[in-house]
């Protein structure tokens, strides 16, 4: 009895994390350079006076998934987020790197940005114009029930924007 109720209770989580992936919008580019991405941003940050926000993860993370649904269907986070920072999702997924080139670029992600997978997925490392890592951010803090709350994530992108961190 005891190994029956585990196993419904291991088949559902499997079921939840299933449908959450196929539900939700894939935002990460397998095949593109998450460093080209970064320094694609990283010029357009310089230009628009704001900062680069690199979300690392996969489209194989449903948090990673769950959370960039959450900010782009909220207007407040969304326009906090647009009107300050260039958002970049850097795919990292050494399991399906494949080549050597894929793992030495993961391997080169991490490196440049300070090994934030450290901290779990999904990670967000905030760059100044200058692409200097100001700050790693953890997102278990920012997770609330299933989800995310909307106050954690509104105090962490308005901590760190530019005009935040240069006052």
């Amino acid at each position: 009895m005891k190994k029956k109720c585990l196993f419904l209770v291991w088949a559902l989580c499997c079921s939840l994390v299933l449908q959450a992936q196929t539900e939700l919008k894939k935002v990460y580019d397998e095949k593109a350079n998450p460093l080209q991405l970064i320094d694609k941003a990283l010029a357009q940050a310089k230009t628009e006076g704001k900062f680069v926000v690199c979300q690392v993860g996969g489209n194989w993370c449903p948090w990673c998934l769950l959370f960039a649904d959450f900010i782009t269907n909220d207007s407040t986070i969304s326009k906090l987020v647009d009107d300050n920072f260039v958002y970049v999702h850097a795919n990292y997924n050494p399991s399906k790197a494949g080549d050597a080139s894929k793992a030495q670029q993961a391997e080169a992600l991490m490196n440049r940005l300070h090994n934030p997978a450290r901290f779990g997925f999904p990670v967000f490392v905030v760059l100044n114009e200058a692409g200097e890592v100001l700050h790693i951010q953890d997102s278990s803090f920012l997770e609330e029930g299933k989800g995310y709350n909307k106050e954690k994530v509104i105090r962490f992108f308005k901590n760190w924007t530019p005009k935040a961190v240069k006052q």
